[in-house]
């Protein structure tokens, strides 16, 4: 039987006391999950919605944003742009469905989703960067990162898959690396999205009893579940050291997974200096639940 042995009930990616519920009788294996873990789940973490947008709302907004992405592809492949969005996050807060909406009709051959495998024995005795270095795009092609070098940063840390002598080089060298593209060129987007902790293990628990699903669920998402304090506190480290001018962090509530992919991609059409940009098409983001790291939108 897997179960979370956290006492504290989590306020998004940061925490807070609260009136205790015993996590550590919950497990994803119950057929079931609790109601005060159910019921709250969509508005935990201080997210402001207490419906999910509807489908055909959401169809409405992604179609336009659709139609500039198709703007941006030309773009890029036209002038010989470099782009590199990295999507990071809690597990199960929508990291690859968001990039699945980035894709959706846009050409494999010009934009390339980078998932690496744990690495092997040869890429252990590397510089740390080397092995993702070669997934970066040439002239005329976007990268997006599901997860990415900032594995350093959060997960290896808080897993014990690394020393903190490595997390602390690591978070002095990335912002100089980051430095190193922008000179060449290459323009970043790093974005963090964020779930409440009732959310989390809604979908967690989800994965784990959908057949489709459960390859979703790794040990890692699991053993994480009695982790978040320390996820949360690497985050904030991470954050202190890499949010930087050349490539600062975007953060995502991401309760609702609709409203996190409509304005992920409105604030990436935002961002570029494409031709032909229709912003009355891209419209607003919302900024009660995108914003800046440190700007309140983490917890």
């Amino acid at each position: 039987m897997v179960k979370s042995n956290i006492d504290d009930v989590a306020d998004n990616d940061g925490w807070r006391e609260q009136p205790a519920q015993d996590w550590s009788s919950v497990s994803l294996e119950d057929e079931k999950l609790p109601r005060w873990i159910t019921e709250p789940a969509l508005g935990s973490g201080g997210y402001p919605y207490t419906k999910r947008l509807k489908t055909k709302t959401y169809l409405k907004q992604i179609y336009p944003l659709h139609i500039e992405l198709q703007k941006v592809q030309k773009w890029v492949a036209n002038t010989g742009q470099r782009v590199v969005v990295i999507f990071e996050g809690r597990d199960s807060a929508g990291k690859g469905g968001t990039i699945k909406r980035f894709m959706e009709h846009l050409n494999p051959r010009q934009v390339r989703v980078v998932a690496l495998p744990k690495p092997t024995g040869r890429e252990r005795g590397e510089w740390y960067f080397q092995r993702y270095i070669e997934h970066l795009p040439t002239a005329g092609e976007m990268c997006l990162f599901d997860r990415s070098w900032y594995n350093r940063a959060v997960i290896e840390p808080v897993m014990g898959f690394c020393e903190p002598e490595q997390t602390a080089e690591f978070l002095e060298e990335a912002p100089k690396f980051e430095a190193m593209l922008a000179r060449s060129n290459v323009r970043i987007m790093k974005f963090w999205l964020t779930i409440g902790r009732e959310e989390q293990m809604r979908r967690l628990h989800a994965r784990r009893h959908d057949p489709l699903k459960q390859w979703k669920l790794s040990p890692i998402d699991i053993e994480g579940l009695s982790k978040w304090h320390e996820y949360t506190s690497a985050r904030q480290t991470m954050f202190a050291s890499t949010d930087v001018d050349l490539a600062p962090w975007t953060v995502i509530k991401s309760n609702d997974k609709k409203r996190a992919r409509i304005n992920c991609l409105r604030h990436f059409l935002h961002k570029l200096p494409y031709e032909n940009k229709n912003l009355a098409a891209i419209g607003p983001v919302d900024t009660s639940i995108l914003g800046p790291a440190f700007a309140d939108m983490d917890g």
